[in-house]
């Protein structure tokens, strides 16, 4: 890592000059670093790929063009998207930690699209930022290592690293907790959705808003996919009757789960379990398998 002592700040980077078979993969890293200390100011400045800003540890500033300055805490993620300005900078005197990772690639649009890279939000709070640092560390290995590999295994570990600044972000209740894996543990209970925000020490307005913020969908429609995904859980592993089933996910009318499975699936719920059963050798099991002890497969399921 390169030094300049005046300055009081270390700095390394690393590029990646991606092939068009690369770019084919839909998402390319193009580069990665690590600094810390009074960095310089960056920008005003327009770039034309994306950057993923983590600051771990500091605080500073950023802006946009006719945007106000913003106070930068961390742990925080930046986001530098292309064709739009930004300028930001630590603190002069006690700096900052950071990480970065540039991208690019086609698959960009779908991540934008689902609410893991934030244009219109480019500065977002972050919890516990462990994991994105591994995966960044994954990335500098690649940078160092000179493996003909690299390049592949760099742009890969993009898209874990969306994933992992997607859980990081600091979406949180009013007392603390994580708001979607609460809502996630409310969404199974027969309460309607002004029951589930009270639980939160929300009002449901701010519930809306907090979820449309974390996932790019609505609060509904995000409760549904959870319930779906749950029921979809207990008709493939379990022998529950469909009535069962809706009532473990949070609605007593089976008729009306009926409908909404098969509204959003595309088929109804015991044609979904009986694809399920007949698509997997010898039916589901509900026991997870170890490596160590793979389950048996009775005599008479085998063809």
């Amino acid at each position: 890592m390169s030094e300049d002592a005046d300055m009081g700040y270390r700095t390394w980077m690393r590029y990646f000059t991606p092939s068009a078979v690369h770019r084919r993969l839909g998402l390319v890293c193009l580069g990665v670093g690590l600094q810390h200390g009074a960095l310089p100011v960056v920008g005003p400045r327009v770039l034309d790929h994306y950057v993923a800003v983590v600051v771990s540890k500091g605080r500073g500033w950023f802006t946009v063009p006719g945007g106000e300055r913003r106070e930068v805490v961390a742990p925080v993620l930046l986001w530098l998207v292309p064709g739009v300005g930004h300028h930001y900078a630590p603190d002069p005197v006690q700096g900052w930690e950071e990480c970065f990772v540039d991208f690019d690639g086609d698959a960009v649009d779908a991540y934008v699209e689902l609410g893991y890279i934030t244009p219109d939000e480019p500065v977002v709070p972050l919890g516990e930022v462990v994991v994105v640092r591994d995966i960044v560390h994954r990335i500098v290995r690649c940078a160092r290592g000179g493996s003909p590999l690299a390049q592949v295994d760099a742009s890969a570990a993009v898209h874990h690293l969306l994933v992992a600044l997607r859980r990081a972000r600091a979406d949180r209740t009013p007392s603390g907790g994580s708001l979607l894996e609460a809502l996630a543990r409310d969404a199974l209970l027969p309460i309607s959705v002004a029951e589930i925000a009270a639980r939160r020490g929300m009002t449901l307005a701010e519930l809306r808003a907090a979820v449309r913020r974390s996932t790019e969908s609505g609060l509904k429609d995000h409760l549904l996919t959870l319930r779906l995904n749950r029921a979809k859980e207990l008709l493939t592993t379990t022998r529950m009757p469909v009535q069962g089933v809706a009532q473990a996910i949070g609605y007593e009318d089976a008729a009306y789960f009926t409908r909404l499975f098969t509204r959003r699936v595309g088929v109804s719920p015991g044609r979904f379990r009986e694809a399920r059963a007949q698509a997997v050798p010898g039916g589901w099991r509900s026991q997870v398998p170890s490596p160590d002890e793979p389950p048996l497969v009775p005599e008479d399921e085998l063809d």
